[in-house]
């Protein structure tokens, strides 16, 4: 296996200084060392908003780590962000998997599988309607829309990592979150007046 040295900053993720590939053990023993608890829970969250289904998003996860893998072992070097390069690789197999499956169940039920998996059962009506409503209007969306607001929104990129991570002008990122951001305005908006 090669000796391959990795230097990125960010805290949690692959450390600066630290060597990777040059320890003996399993390929998915230093595999998982690439991402952090919370990177990984990131992940996850990113997957689940983009609509992969409870029971996969551990694939995922997997999938991401075999990307920054394969990478360093191709002596890439490793993404400035690793937080950033892998929620925007979880919202591209969040992507890959609705063409794959053409959109097969329907959303609100995956985000009630990922609450009941949390324990999280906490909230009012009101907080639950305006969650369903959210889930219908992000369901609603296309693709592109759906996955920079997920990046923006809930993985906390800017508009510039965004742009970066996906390849796209900055521009139209900005684009896809307006129109979005309208349309799940207005979804809300509908609901209140009802």
């Amino acid at each position: 296996m090669p000796n391959v040295s990795t230097r990125c900053g960010v805290s949690g993720g692959i450390r600066e200084g630290r060597t990777l590939l040059s320890r003996p053990g399993t390929d998915s023993e230093q595999a998982a060392e690439l991402l952090s608890a919370g990177q990984e829970e990131r992940v996850r969250a990113v997957m689940a908003l983009g609509g992969v289904p409870f029971e996969e998003l551990h694939d995922g996860v997997q999938q991401v780590r075999l990307r920054l893998l394969e990478r360093v072992a191709k002596g890439v070097e490793p993404p400035r962000n690793v937080s950033a390069w892998a929620a925007a690789v979880a919202s591209n197999l969040a992507m890959d998997w609705h063409r794959a499956r053409h959109r097969s169940g329907r959303l609100e039920e995956r985000l009630g599988s990922l609450r009941a998996a949390t324990g999280d059962t906490d909230g009012g009506e009101e907080a639950r309607v305006r969650a369903l409503t959210v889930a219908r209007g992000m369901e609603s969306l296309p693709g592109a829309q759906r996955q920079v607001v997920v990046l923006r929104f809930y993985a906390d990129l800017s508009v510039r990592q965004i742009a970066q991570e996906l390849g796209i002008p900055e521009g139209t990122v900005k684009s896809r979150l307006h129109t979005a951001v309208r349309s799940l305005r207005t979804a809300l908006h509908d609901v209140e007046g009802a």
